[in-house]
C-alpha cells in the first residue's frame, strides 16, 4: 500500500507538498527528509501523513532520503510553528527552518573558557530586595514580571535562584540573552551551577553542534537552556520560566522571515504551557515601561548596587565649538583616572576612521554604488567601505564630480579615535573592540581578560563595550559622540540613545562610589541626553510616552510594515502604490495607512525600497484583513515583499 507524507520546505510558498513513501514509520511527523522539488533536491520537515493523494494530482514523487527518523519536534511544537507562520506572514517551512537547527549529525561541543566568569559558581546570599524578587517570580499568582534595577543591582543572581527553585519542581527554563558572544560570564556561571542540566544554543556552534544540544533538550537531558534569540524555540517540556535578559535590546527581533520577536514568542509559549515570563533591564523598552504602568507587567524593583558601587557622576560636555574629537575635559579625566591606577572605557557607536567624504567645492559626497548611504573610510584597510552591503572602493584625493582638490573626510569612527588616543597617551595601553578588530576567534575574550586583569588602561569600542561587561577597575566612561543614534529618521531614535547612554554609563563605578561619566554631545539640551545625564528614567519615559500618544505610535498602536524592493524603481514604486489602493479598501478604517514612501535607506544592494506602514487600531482585524489581501495580491515578478509585524526599525 502506498503511503503519503506532507512536507514543508524553507520556501516562500504557502502550504505543504505531498510525497509518497514506502514505510511511513521511517519518517514520522517531525522528521527531516530530502525530497525532489522541481529540478532540485531540498531538505524539508514532515508535517503530516495521509492515506490518499490530493484530489486531482496525477503524479506524486517519492522522498529521496530520510535524514533523521527521530522526530525533531512534536505536535505541540508544530502548532507553535503554525502560529509563528500565521502571526508573522511567513510559510510553515520558513517558520520551522528558523526554529530548528540545520545539522545532520552530532559533533562535540567546543569548550568555552571559564577564566572570565563574573558570577559566582555558588549561589550568593541575597539582599532583602532580591529575596522578595525570587519569591514573587516563583510563587505569585501573576505570570508576567519585569525585574527593573540599576546596573549592578544583582538581577542575574535573582534569575539564577528563581530558575533553581523551578528546576527543583521539575520545570524547564529558557534563559535568553541578546548576544551570546558578550555573555561568557553568564554562560560559564550557568555551566558551573547547573552542569549537565544546561544546554547552550548560539551562533558560535556549528549546525551539527546545535543539533546535538537540541536533541539533548528534546530527550529531557537538559532542562536549563541558555541562548540568543532563537533559543526561545528550544523543545523543552514542562516549561516553567522564560528569562528575557536586557529586554530592551533590538537583537531579540529577527531581521529575516519569519520576523518574530522573542518577547512575543515567549509570551505565547508561557501562556500555552502555564509558564512564567520575567524580563529584566536597567533601561526597559518604552512599551514595557507602559505595560508596567498599566499593571500588565508586575514590576519588581532593585534599587542598589550590591558590590559597594554607586551610580556615577554624569557630566555633559558641549562640543559644538571644539575641533578635536576628544574634549579637554575628557582628556584630563583620562589622565586623572590613570594617575589613580584606574581604567577608562571610551564608547563610540561608529567604526572606521571617517564616515563622510565630501567635496567643499561642489558638495559631492561619496555614496555606495549599490546603497543610498555614505561610504566609511577605513584607514588600516585603505578602503572606502559600505557598512550595509560590504562594497569597497579606493579612497580618492580628487573630487570625481568636479575635479577639485578641496576635498576631505568628516566625522570620525573608532579607528580615528584609537589613533588619537595613541598619539595623546603614548604611555597608556589601549585596545579597540569593534567588528573590524575582533574577527579572529578568541580575540574578544583575550581583550576582555586583559582589561579585567588591569593590563589595559583604555578600552575603546562600539556597542560591544556597552553591554553586560563588569570590570572592577573602571572609574571613567567617556561617550565620545552621544548624538549618533539621534540622527536616524526613526521614532525610536530617542529611546535607543537614552538606553545606550544609560547602559554605557553603567560600566562606571560598579565597585566603588566614585564612578564618572563624560557625555560629549552637539545637542546638550536634547531630552534623551539631558535626562540620561540626570539619571531620570521616569521623566524620560513620561515625555516619550506623551510624544508617542500624540503621534499614535506604539505602545498606543501596533505597526505593520510592508517593504517593496526591486531592481526597477518605477516598477517597485508602482507595486507599492497599487497595494495601498487595495489596502485602503480592505482595511475600511480599521487602521491608518502611511505611504507608500521611499524607505529612509532607499537603496540597499542595488534594490530600490519603498515602504507602507499600517497603524492598527484593532490589531486582530487589521492582521486578518492584510492576510486576505496579501493572499490575493500579485506583485510583479521582480518585486519582493517583506512583511514586518511590530517592526523595531523603520529604516
Amino acid at each position: 500500500m502506498t503511503h503519503y507524507v506532507e512536507i514543508a520546505f524553507n520556501l516562500p510558498l504557502s502550504g505543504a507538498f505531498t510525497y509518497q513513501v514506502d514505510d511511513p514509520d521511517t519518517c514520522p511527523v517531525g522528521s527531516r527528509v530530502i525530497a525532489p522539488f522541481g529540478n532540485r533536491s531540498l531538505s524539508g520537515f514532515v508535517v503530516g501523513h495521509r492515506d490518499t493523494p490530493p484530489e486531482g494530482v496525477q503524479k506524486i514523487r517519492g522522498v529521496t532520503r530520510v535524514v533523521s527518523s527521530l522526530p525533531l519536534f512534536d505536535a505541540d511544537y508544530l502548532e507553535l510553528a503554525r502560529w509563528i507562520s500565521t502571526m508573522y506572514f511567513s510559510t510553515l517551512g520558513e517558520a520551522l527552518a528558523a526554529m530548528i537547527p540545520g545539522g545532520r549529525r552530532e559533533s562535540e561541543m567546543p569548550a568555552l573558557g571559564s577564566d572570565e566568569a563574573e558570577f559566582s559558581s555558588e549561589p550568593e546570599e541575597l539582599s532583602q530586595e532580591q529575596l522578595y524578587a525570587v519569591e514573587q517570580i516563583t510563587t505569585a499568582n501573576r505570570r508576567l514580571f519585569y525585574l527593573y534595577g540599576i546596573t549592578g543591582s544583582g538581577k542575574t543572581e535573582v534569575f539564577f535562584q528563581a530558575a533553581r527553585k523551578l528546576l527543583s519542581e521539575g520545570r524547564s527554563i529558557i534563559y535568553l540573552v541578546p548576544e551570546i558572544s558578550l555573555t561568557h560570564q553568564v554562560v560559564d556561571s550557568i555551566r558551573a551551577r547547573f552542569s549537565e542540566e544546561s544546554a547552550i544554543l548560539h551562533s558560535g556552534l556549528t549546525p551539527s553542534q546545535r543539533l546535538r544540544e537540541w536533541m539533548r533538550i528534546r530527550r529531557g537531558e537538559a532542562r536549563f537552556v541558555i541562548g540568543a534569540r532563537s533559543a526561545i524555540f528550544a523543545p523543552v517540556s514542562n516549561l516553567g520560566l522564560v528569562i528575557l535578559d536586557e529586554e530592551h535590546e533590538g537583537s531579540y527581533k529577527s531581521g529575516a522571515a519569519p520576523r518574530y520577536h522573542a518577547r512575543q514568542v515567549a509570551m505565547k509559549r508561557c501562556a500555552d504551557h502555564g509558564g512564567r515570563l520575567v524580563m529584566g533591564s536597567a533601561t526597559p523598552s518604552v512599551e514595557a515601561w507602559h505595560l508596567m504602568e498599566e499593571g500588565v507587567l508586575d514590576r519588581i524593583t532593585l534599587t542598589r548596587r550590591l558590590s559597594g558601587g554607586a551610580m556615577p557622576v554624569m557630566q555633559v560636555v558641549d562640543v559644538n565649538r571644539q575641533n578635536e574629537a576628544l574634549s579637554p575635559q575628557l582628556v584630563e579625566a583620562i589622565r586623572e583616572t590613570h594617575r589613580e591606577g584606574r581604567q577608562s572605557i571610551l564608547f563610540l557607536n561608529r567604526r572606521g576612521f571617517a564616515y563622510f567624504f565630501h567635496c567643499r567645492s561642489c558638495g559631492y559626497s561619496m555614496k555606495c554604488e549599490r546603497c543610498s548611504v555614505n561610504m566609511t573610510y577605513h584607514k588600516q584597510k585603505n578602503a572606502m567601505i559600505c557598512h550595509y552591503c560590504g562594497y569597497r572602493a579606493r579612497p580618492v584625493d580628487v573630487c570625481p564630480e568636479c575635479g577639485s582638490l578641496d576635498v576631505g573626510y568628516s566625522g570620525f569612527g573608532t579607528e580615528h579615535i584609537h589613533e588619537e588616543i595613541t598619539r595623546r597617551f603614548p604611555d597608556l595601553v589601549t585596545e579597540r573592540v569593534d567588528t573590524d578588530t575582533v574577527r579572529k576567534k578568541g580575540e574578544l575574550e583575550r581583550i576582555i581578560r586583559q582589561f579585567r586583569s588591569g593590563d589595559i588602561d583604555i578600552l575603546l569600542g562600539t556597542q560591544m563595550v556597552a553591554k553586560g561587561l563588569n570590570f572592577p577597575g573602571v572609574k571613567l566612561v567617556g561617550i565620545v559622540h552621544a548624538d549618533t543614534g539621534l540622527l536616524l529618521p526613526d521614532f525610536r531614535a530617542a529611546e535607543r540613545t537614552f538606553a545606550l547612554i544609560m547602559q554605557v554609563s553603567g560600566r562606571a563605578g560598579r565597585f566603588s562610589p566614585d564612578g564618572r561619566v563624560i557625555i560629549q554631545t552637539f545637542r546638550p539640551n536634547n531630552d534623551a541626553i539631558r535626562l540620561a545625564a540626570q539619571l531620570d528614567l521616569p521623566a524620560f519615559y513620561m515625555r516619550e510616552l506623551e510624544m508617542r500618544r500624540a503621534l499614535g505610535f506604539p505602545p498606543f498602536s501596533r505597526l505593520l510594515r510592508i517593504v517593496f524592493r526591486g531592481k526597477d524603481k518605477t516598477e517597485t514604486s508602482a507595486a507599492a502604490a497599487a497595494f495601498v489602493g487595495r489596502a485602503e479598501k480592505a482595511l475600511s478604517g480599521q487602521g491608518e495607512i502611511l505611504g507608500p514612501a521611499e524607505c529612509p535607506l532607499a537603496v540597499i544592494a542595488r534594490n530600490y525600497r519603498f515602504q507602507v506602514i499600517v497603524k492598527a487600531r484593532s490589531f486582530d482585524d487589521v492582521h486578518h484583513a492584510l492576510k486576505r489581501l496579501l493572499s490575493r495580491f500579485d506583485a510583479p515578478r521582480q518585486v519582493y515583499l517583506e512583511i514586518d509585524v511590530d517592526p523595531v526599525s523603520l529604516l
